[in-house]
């Protein structure tokens, strides 16, 4: 024991010198509540608590007050903020007043549900109550093809549509409630209520929509037999179908006032509110410190909630502040049975206290998939600047606001239902406020205890260092380092919004700041047993996969810009997967599983030529960054294979899946020829630093002959075709902008210029489409696309609209890289790591004055 004390006691030591002191502490903490720029973006949902891809907690509300605080799923995640100001109340966070869903009909990720479903056209009147389905095969819901996502029946490619029926009851009483459908679809889906379709959601693939019964829906219901009809329809790839149904319950605590929301800016760190409050006003700042130089902070799941308060009228006043949450922070649905506790945790002997919750059966690392929050672990909430408490929540509440006290009711709750779910609270009693400015701050963190599986074995973060660092030396370390902490989290802020500044405009400086985090806690920082530093995304909202090389590849700019190594670490075990000989095919992998188990692709599909362009394209620039091939020498013979590859079917690629798939697949893509064309033009610049001259001009010139072709074959008029043999096409050709990067002038200048003046002639008020298929884009490659241009107004003309998008998008939801540019939109796809696309105009000049300059020299 005391050699493992000791080694902790240094690793500390060691992580404190490494926070400490890179900028001078500030005397006073006021500079903490002021953004370093005020920002004019609206979000679709700002980020409150964020660290990865579970530890995710977001306001989709222009106010801080509007509604529920929530995960990117859509998961109830609550967060409550009150202030007491003398004997008044003001809610600032969140809704005192909660709706609790009643199982009717169960969704088949609370338990598999029994149905009847045909695959084939069913008879009319097959959606309404008195319809003889005797005749239907009975199923298990969930379907879908991919058994690892709560599907009960496989829903295989044998047939393209499947209509269930569910039947539930109601009494008289029942129908005086409210009621709403949950589902999840993948495509096209319709619902219907006693024969009547309600909804008709077009081609998205989404999971856990709720859609609640307006006043005429709910007159379809009736007294007696009621039938929930849903018909989906797969087009293509992923097949998914699941409902529920559910009545709603509101509880209400005490009214109370809700204060008046002043401000809110989100920089790349920080989140910042002001509010009013009577005669006090309240600054909260939300910080993750996220800083891609310092990997115990990065993944230590860890923010702070910092607080101020001030007189406006020139008088003292009581105030007290209120936080709470509930056990619902620990949990994939509220139907699993939840254990609460309070402790005294002394791990460095100084007393700290917490609040935790977590479920009972702890199933560490089996829950795995898209659409799906943790139920293992345990969140904590710290008493830090002032107390904790665990007790029923409306009584929790009335205290607060009755006493101005916390009560405590008991070390330990159990509940089985949101409905008798206690309060995790906090309070900080300030006494007597004035006008000079008075501060506090708190902790809150989640401990996965076991993060992720790679390859058969289980790993923590990074920052647990297996296992030799707990949680509350974690705690106590961010505690004690608050400041330097706090100071280093705006240096970064001040540096995001400067390079976008610099590079794009104000517009621009504000896109990335909004963005920062919610790219960063897309992923899970560790390291392997070999050493191996690991930095794993998750597909969310796309279908789960741990690592996707085709999410790799358009988020690099951001860490290719700040910090290649965690590009490395996005890329290292796709190498090791071949290298192993585990991955045996002549291509690239498209994942490493399905999060947070990574023990190999599990998508049912090749990318070939896609990822094999990614990986040599990323493989090349992180070589000119180094200045040297160190990093991919021992997987030099892999590229190789992954080189050939592009040579023999890049050029013109046959019809296989790639990234812009969402319109089907067409053979001949222009674009992904040009991925190609730019793979091997990287390979060559790798061979050359190697020292293998011969090789590095034998693909270098293969590749300008592929280009010539390319140009020849794609060109139409003013512009260059989707598909080589489709007349009258056209799409974004971004994986063209690393012959701007590099300077290697692969293809004709005229080809990137003649490009951006026809995109210039074809944008809607969101944005420049994908492609002439359909309306919707992908707002990641339009950053890349509007890169490609040379005057910085034709950049800004691109990014322009994409900025308006997230200003005005009524999908509010952490920032959505796929959607329709007329009605802005979200078609799927939430808070995925590719807006790190966003920074490819700050790489690209952040490339060119720091390594094509030095090159020159």
């Amino acid at each position: 024991m005391k050699l493992l004390h000791s080694f902790r006691t240094q690793i500390l030591v060691s992580l404190s010198l490494t926070f400490g002191g890179v900028i001078a502490s500030s005397a006073s903490q006021t500079h903490f509540f002021e953004p370093y720029k005020q920002s004019s973006l609206r979000l679709p949902a700002v980020p409150l608590l964020v660290n990865d891809p579970y530890f995710s907690i977001w306001s989709p509300h222009d106010r801080l007050t509007d509604g529920g605080t929530r995960h990117w799923t859509d998961a109830a995640k609550p967060l409550l903020g009150l202030l007491k100001v003398d004997n008044a109340v003001y809610c600032f966070m969140g809704n005192e007043s909660r709706q609790v869903l009643e199982t009717i009909l169960p969704m088949g990720d609370q338990e598999p549900w029994t149905a009847p479903c045909l695959r084939i056209t069913p008879t009319k009147g097959w959606n309404q109550v008195g319809y003889n389905d005797d005749a239907w095969p009975k199923v298990q819901g969930a379907l879908g093809n991919d058994v690892k996502k709560d599907v009960h029946t496989l829903w295989s490619g044998d047939s393209t549509d499947v209509y269930i029926r569910r039947t539930f009851r109601l009494t008289a009483d029942d129908l005086k409630k409210d009621f709403a459908i949950r589902y999840s679809h993948d495509d096209v889906c319709e619902l219907f209520i006693n024969g009547v379709k309600i909804h008709d959601t077009g081609l998205t693939w989404k999971r856990k929509q709720q859609l609640t019964l307006n006043k005429q829906q709910l007159e379809l219901l009736q007294e007696g037999e009621n039938v929930l009809a849903m018909h989906c329809h797969n087009t293509t790839g992923g097949a998914y179908a699941d409902m529920g149904f559910y009545a709603l319950t509101n509880v209400k605590s005490t009214s109370i006032l809700t204060a008046r929301q002043k401000s809110v800016s989100v920089m790349a760190t920080n989140t910042y509110y002001t509010f009013s409050c009577g005669p006090i006003d309240l600054d909260v700042v939300f910080t993750s410190p996220m800083l891609m130089d310092n990997y115990d902070l990065l993944s230590t799941p860890i923010n702070y909630i910092s607080y101020q308060v001030r007189s406006t009228d020139g008088k003292d006043h009581s105030v007290k502040l209120y936080l709470a949450t509930t056990p619902e922070m620990a949990i994939n649905n509220v139907n699993h049975t939840i254990t609460t506790t309070i402790s005294t945790l002394c791990s460095t002997g100084d007393g700290n206290n917490y609040v935790r919750c977590g479920t009972s059966l702890q199933p560490i690392l089996k829950r795995q998939g898209d659409g799906v929050c943790i139920d293992w672990g345990y969140f904590y909430l710290s008493d830090h600047d002032g107390k904790v408490a665990l007790a029923p929540l409306h009584r929790s509440i009335q205290s607060f606001i009755n006493t101005g006290h916390l009560v405590s009711t008991s070390d330990s709750i159990c509940s089985q239902s949101v409905a008798d779910m206690p309060a995790l609270s906090y309070m900080h009693n300030f006494e007597e406020v004035g006008t000079q400015p008075v501060q506090g701050f708190t902790m809150a963190g989640y401990d996965e205890i076991k993060d992720i599986e790679y390859l058969g074995k289980q790993y923590t973060g990074y920052w647990a260092h297996n296992g030799k660092v707990t949680i509350f030396d974690a705690f106590n370390r961010m505690a004690r380092d608050y400041t330097d902490i706090m100071n280093r989290c705006r240096h970064l802020d001040k540096t995001i919004y400067d390079d976008g500044m610099t590079a794009g405009g104000i517009k621009y400086a504000e896109m990335l700041s909004g963005h920062y985090r919610l790219v960063m806690a897309a992923h899970k920082l560790f390291q392997d047993e070999d050493g191996h530093l690991l930095f794993f995304s998750k597909e969310n909202n796309s279908n789960g996969s741990v690592n996707t090389v085709d999410l790799t590849y358009p988020e690099a700019p951001l860490y290719l810009s700040y910090r290649p190594e965690l590009q490395k670490a996005m890329m290292t075990s796709i190498f090791e997967y071949s290298k192993s000989g585990r991955w045996t095919k002549p291509f690239a992998a498209h994942d490493m599983g399905t999060y947070p188990i990574a023990n190999g692709q599990t998508y049912n599909g090749d990318m070939p030529v896609e990822e094999c362009g990614n990986m040599l394209t990323l493989a090349a620039t992180l070589c000119m960054l180094d200045g040297n091939t160190s990093y991919i020498d021992p997987y030099w013979d892999i590229l190789t294979l992954w080189n050939d590859y592009l040579v023999k079917y890049g050029q013109d690629p046959e019809n296989q899946l790639c990234t812009d798939d969402f319109a089907g697949h067409w053979a001949h893509n222009c674009n992904l020829s040009a991925k190609a064309i730019m793979g091997i033009k990287g390979y060559s610049i790798i061979a050359e630093m190697k020292g293998l001259k011969e090789e590095a001009k034998r693909y270098d010139r293969l590749a300008r002959k592929m280009a010539k072709w390319w140009e020849k074959e794609a060109r139409e008029d003013d512009h260059y075709r989707l598909a080589f043999d489709r007349d009258s096409t056209w799409s974004q050709k971004y994986n063209l902008i690393w012959d701007k990067i590099w300077k290697s002038n692969v293809f004709s200048p005229q080809v990137m210029s003649k490009e951006i003046a026809y995109y210039l002639k074809h944008q809607n008020i969101y944005g420049l489409p994908l492609d002439c298929r359909k309306d919707y884009t992908k707002s990641d490659w339009i950053l890349w696309t509007a890169t490609m241009a040379d005057k910085p107004e034709d950049f800004s003309a691109l990014l322009s609209p994409v900025y308006k998008y997230i200003h005005e998008t009524p999908s509010r939801v952490p920032t959505s890289d796929w959607h329709d540019t007329k009605t802005g939109r979200y078609q799927a796809f939430i808070a995925r790591s590719v807006l790190g696309g966003y920074w490819m105009k700050v790489f690209m000049d952040k490339f060119h004055s720091q390594v094509l300059s030095k090159k020159r020299k």
